[in-house]
């Protein structure tokens, strides 16, 4: 098989401000929030701009990420942005949509500002959620719905 490089330009950016959240959609892209009325959620991809170099791309394993996690973890058992290919993930609800303007307004995600947006994808229930789901021990006690995840006191987990 052939290595192969893949070229992703930002679809938008993620712009915050004091207790605000929206996505920024570039002119260009606007028509394709057509259909998104109606749906509460959404899945942005984004990219994590600022842990994309070359060092921290080869970082494939860290040590103890969570409080009681395992002393020594993958990087794909994380949800750590250093990452060979840093890409994230976060469910946002979709407060309003200025179809005009290209602006998402979201109650909160946890990118920085002006973060560059790599895709969006409705969430749906049938295609993103799961009956059945197992997870280790060590993170068992945190919360089991997104929407739990806003109380939960997510300091107290990472080792300072």
């Amino acid at each position: 098989m052939n290595k192969k490089e893949f070229n992703i330009s930002p679809v938008g950016y993620v712009r915050m401000g004091e207790g605000s959240f929206c996505l920024e959609i570039e002119r260009k892209y606007i028509p394709a929030l057509k259909g998104l009325e109606g749906f509460s959620h959404m899945n942005v991809f984004w990219w994590c701009h600022l842990h994309d170099n070359e060092d921290e791309r080869k970082i494939l394993e860290c040590e103890r990420p969570y409080k009681k996690s395992p002393s020594k973890m993958g990087v794909f058992a994380t949800r750590s942005p250093l990452r060979p290919n840093p890409i994230a993930l976060t469910a946002v609800s979709i407060l309003k949509i200025d179809y005009d303007k290209g602006v998402i307004y979201i109650p909160y995600i946890d990118a920085e500002n002006d973060t560059p947006i790599i895709d969006l994808k409705p969430y749906h229930p049938s295609l993103d959620r799961v009956r059945d789901v197992s997870i280790p021990g060590w993170c068992n006690h945190w919360p089991k719905w997104y929407d739990d995840s806003a109380n939960f006191d997510w300091e107290s987990e990472i080792p300072h």
